[in-house]
């Protein structure tokens, strides 16, 4: 490594998303610009090139949100987004909203019933982001 040239950053996180899911691009895409991403670090594992570590097999990575902290820890789905949301400054009330009592429980039963419809929002969504900009107007 040159001595001019920073050394590199350790994230904070590490996040595992479907690249080839519309609904998740977007959401990633909102996440990925928000003040405090740049301590994060997305990787699209869709992406077959992608290292993921021995304990995240990239058919769990496709099928369910992940990431990875900072101390090496895999956490998923509800968890996973309460981690995420702590790390952005402007997301942390809805991450310390999901440490209330109960909440992220319910939290995750509510994405385990939104992994069920995913395939069909995530058609939905392809389908709506090739279609004219005027087609759904009466």
């Amino acid at each position: 490594m040159n001595a001019a040239e920073p050394a590199p950053i350790d994230p904070q996180l590490t996040v595992y998303y479907d690249g080839a899911c519309p609904l998740c691009r977007s959401e990633i895409g909102l996440y990925s610009k928000c003040k405090g991403a740049e301590a994060i670090r997305f990787v699209d594992v869709s992406d077959a090139t992608q290292p993921l570590g021995q304990d995240l097999t990239r058919p769990n990575a496709l099928r369910r949100f992940h990431v990875r902290l900072s101390d090496g820890t895999l956490v998923s789905g509800a968890a996973g987004f309460t981690a995420l949301w702590a790390s952005l400054p402007h997301w942390r009330w809805l991450a310390r909203a999901a440490k209330l009592p109960g909440i992220e429980p319910l939290l995750e039963r509510l994405y385990r019933g939104f992994l069920v419809i995913r395939p069909t929002l995530s058609r939905l969504a392809a389908l709506a982001s090739k279609a004219p900009p005027n087609r759904f107007l009466f």
